[in-house]
């Protein structure tokens, strides 16, 4: 089938209470191999990502912060999470998942990460649960080690990808594209290279016949040779942090049509799956699921 990076740290404890649904890391894996999306066998373990690979996007000063627990006060409060030698640990762990997917990719058309979609996090810092940025680290791993030249990065999150977007503003070499809630956070946008920006409530038809419309010419004008795709599921109606309108189905057809193009034209793509709150986790977990169903149907 195709590769899926997983690891038990995934799941890392939170307080009582917490608003983030850590639960999903564990129940999604079991979900897709119970129904027979995918096996076992489909799964790799990554190990911690070597320090050469965050260094190349992210400022030393910020990485040693991180490693020693040494960050302020503020700068750990935006991050969202208790700070923690586990909590760095993982995040190393999730970035290394998305290098080694986006390596595996360009044999096997698609791979996946259970966890990343770390958008949020800039060189300097970590903000609204993100301390590493899996896809932005993976992308410069790609291009530091010529096996890519032109990267395209497709950020479906409810939640504007700010963090992918500043990091590389001043690269030619990928091409930042981000849809998100208008009035969601960050509520200062940073600018990508292309943003789209949906009003409250958006529905699936509007939100799908605006990507339809937009994807496939930048795929003909930029020209991609890699994709990183961000599949948040925060896009739902359901969801406790963003605000558009969009169904379950609406969100699998979304799915299917970046799929669909990358397969048409070839192009090898990473998929982490980025944020998803609803208040039932049944909802969350059935919205991701559908990530690698509508893959395993194109690819």
């Amino acid at each position: 089938m195709f590769p899926i990076a997983f690891h038990p740290i995934y799941q890392h404890p939170l307080p009582e209470g917490h608003r983030f649904p850590m639960l999903k890391y564990e129940l999604l894996p079991q979900q897709l191999v119970y129904e027979g999306t995918a096996s076992p066998s489909d799964f790799f373990e990554p190990e911690l990502c070597d320090l050469d690979s965050v260094l190349a996007i992210h400022k030393p000063d910020y990485v040693n912060d991180l490693l020693h627990l040494a960050l302020n006060a503020k700068a750990a409060r935006k991050i969202g999470f208790p700070l923690s030698k586990e909590l760095v640990q993982r995040e190393l762990v999730i970035a290394q998942g998305t290098i080694t997917g986006a390596q595996k990719s360009f044999d096997t058309k698609v791979s996946f990460n259970i966890a990343g979609g770390t958008h949020h996090a800039y060189a300097t810092h970590g903000e609204a649960f993100c301390l590493l940025n899996d896809q932005a680290i993976a992308a410069q791993f790609l291009l530091d080690h010529n096996m890519a030249k032109k990267i395209l990065i497709i950020d479906l999150d409810v939640h504007q990808g700010n963090g992918s977007a500043a990091i590389f503003q001043n690269n030619p070499h990928v091409f930042t594209f981000s849809t998100h809630g208008k009035t969601n956070y960050p509520f200062k946008k940073e600018t990508s290279n292309l943003d789209i920006a949906f009003n409250d409530g958006t529905t699936d038809e509007e939100f799908l016949h605006t990507i339809a419309s937009v994807i496939p010419k930048l795929i003909a004008t930029q020209k991609p040779d890699f994709i990183f795709y961000l599949a948040g599921v925060d896009i739902l109606a359901t969801d406790k942090l963003g605000k558009l309108g969009c169904s379950v189905e609406g969100c699998k057809k979304r799915d299917e049509l970046v799929f669909e193009l990358c397969s048409k034209h070839q192009i090898p793509v990473q998929v982490s799956m980025g944020g998803g709150y609803s208040p039932d986790i049944k909802t969350i977990i059935e919205a991701h699921a559908n990530t690698y169903r509508a893959a395993k149907d194109i690819f």
